[in-house]
């Protein structure tokens, strides 16, 4: 089934697909580098869907191609596709408003429009977060793979959807650790996690803020970074901001979260864009 997912310019689609170009997990995920097409699985009330998005600049949309579970799964789907995109805001208030300051004025002149890559489930985003905690990019991606692999569950041409956190629970920590090769503690963290999401800690897109992040650092092994990360790209929350995050400190020449946190105030209610904007520096 094709849909069109219509957006406001300027989009800069390149940064998003590029995110999604490094971050994809083989086994949940495909990109095609000549077609620009992502194709992943998304769960759906019914069960796991295969959605293939691409973005056509001149019609002002990104065309989605979706194998549902249900025919009635569409709808909310589609929901999640934009949201995980960042699809509905309207760009020219935000980037007018980054404009004003010297540090991201330059940035957003040379990507307007950016958007923030979102999430399509909060468990599968904080299991493949937690896995990336202080490796390379590589590494958190055969991990994730390795994950996958495991205890995915097949959907269609070969995907497999991310694991439940009930498949996730129902293993011990030893056998995670040793399936994916994670060290004891990071195993342990996921293995937290997994038990948690399964006894109700609530991980969704509309989850209280401050519950979210409560639920998540009273986990083993995952601090205030880790937190932060996942209430900017799992909530939302176009304000939502990560002070201690290593780039964005370095960005600012500044030593700690605190002044970090003092310089973004004058970004605000913006400020998950300019901290995008800083990674795409980074990245690109």
């Amino acid at each position: 089934m094709k849909v069109l997912l219509p957006y406001r310019q300027p989009f800069a689609g390149a940064p998003l697909w590029g995110a999604l170009r490094a971050h994809t997990v083989s086994g949940l995920e495909h990109h095609d580098p000549d077609s620009g097409t992502h194709t992943r699985v998304v769960n759906g009330r019914h069960g796991p869907a295969l959605v293939s998005v691409a973005v056509h600049p001149d019609q002002e949309h990104v065309e989605a191609h979706l194998t549902p579970a249900h025919p009635s799964d569409v709808e909310a789907l589609t929901t999640t596709l934009r949201r995980w995109l960042d699809l509905d805001p309207d760009p020219l208030p935000i980037d007018a408003a980054l404009s004003r300051h010297p540090r991201l004025a330059s940035l957003v002149e040379l990507r307007p429009g950016l958007r923030r890559l979102g999430s399509v489930g909060g468990f599968e985003t904080a299991v493949l977060t937690v896995l990336g905690q202080q490796v390379s990019l590589a590494s958190a991606r055969t991990f994730g793979s390795r994950l996958v692999s495991a205890y995915g569950r097949p959907v269609h041409d070969g995907f497999l959807a991310f694991p439940t956190p009930e498949a996730l629970a129902a293993r011990s920590t030893e056998h995670v650790r040793s399936t994916v090769g994670l060290t004891g503690a990071r195993a342990r963290t996921v293995h937290a996690l997994a038990v948690a999401a399964a006894d109700g800690l609530r991980l969704d897109a509309d989850t209280d803020p401050a519950d979210f992040r409560a639920g998540l650092l009273a986990l083993p092994g995952i601090g205030p970074w880790t937190a932060d990360y996942l209430t900017v790209r799992v909530l939302g929350d176009p304000d939502a901001f990560a002070p201690d995050d290593l780039v964005l400190r370095r960005a600012l020449g500044v030593r700690t979260g605190r002044e970090a946190a003092d310089v973004a105030q004058a970004w605000r209610p913006w400020r998950a864009y300019a901290l995008f904007h800083l990674w795409a520096e980074e990245a690109f």
